[in-house]
């Protein structure tokens, strides 16, 4: 078997917390009461019936966010029609408040390492703007950034997964890949990659799992500014 090189990395959900977890930041950015947003998402997928259509794979994840796009905007008594809006006005003024640590430690000890490191995002620009790539130094440790933003392939196409390999110059199995979405991990499972489904109610278990491949144990969590 073909030695791991690279860790690929999902980037909303795996570097960034997700925004079902930063409910009360985003009520507070919004200037919204304490517990208005009250959809969970995988946290509680029973309550969510709108998560549970994206997962049986009647609406696609974009679909998804539109909607609660929309329902926000109405809530601050306006018109949002891209999720860049609701991202930007719910957790732009800090990106770095919203990175998971576990991130942060595993990405350092990666890169520490000699792992070479890469991000295969659906819609990074699009749900967080062109200039947070700016604002977040962690991403400088990125070798490559692969974004349907801009190439309009989405995971689980194939040609997602085959687009980073071939930006890496790496075959698929000497890449570790890491997503929250179960069917975009079915994807590169199909495309040859090593993968690892990240648990977003787990992150340091899922972490640990991520860096296991490459013989690297589990990095201590210090919380600190990135």
């Amino acid at each position: 078997m073909t030695k791991p090189a690279a860790l690929v990395l999902d980037f909303g959900g795996v570097v960034t917390k997700t925004l079902f977890e930063t409910h009360s930041l985003s009520e507070q950015a919004l200037g919204l009461p304490p517990g208005t947003l009250a959809w969970r998402g995988p946290f509680d997928p029973a309550s969510d019936p709108l998560w549970r259509a994206m997962q049986a794979d009647e609406i696609s994840e974009r679909d998804y966010w539109k909607t609660r796009t929309n329902e926000v905007g109405r809530l601050v008594g306006e018109d949002w029609n891209d999720m860049s809006t609701f991202v930007r006005r719910a957790r732009g003024a800090d990106p770095e408040a919203v990175i998971r640590p576990e991130a942060v430690q595993a990405i350092r000890t990666a890169h520490e390492n000699g792992i070479r490191l890469a991000i295969l995002s659906n819609e990074l620009d699009l749900f967080y703007g062109e200039d947070f790539r700016q604002r977040l130094p962690l991403l400088s440790l990125f070798e490559t950034i692969v974004d349907a933003t801009y190439t309009g392939i989405l995971k689980p196409d194939p040609r997602a997964y085959a687009a980073v390999c071939e930006t890496l110059d790496l075959p698929a199995e000497a890449c570790v890949f890491v997503d929250d979405q179960k069917r975009n991990v079915d994807g590169a499972v199909a495309a040859g990659m090593r993968t690892v489904w990240f648990d977003v109610a787990e992150p340091a278990r899922s972490y640990a799992a991520a860096l296991a491949p490459f013989g690297l144990p589990s990095p201590e969590i210090r919380h600190e500014s990135i």
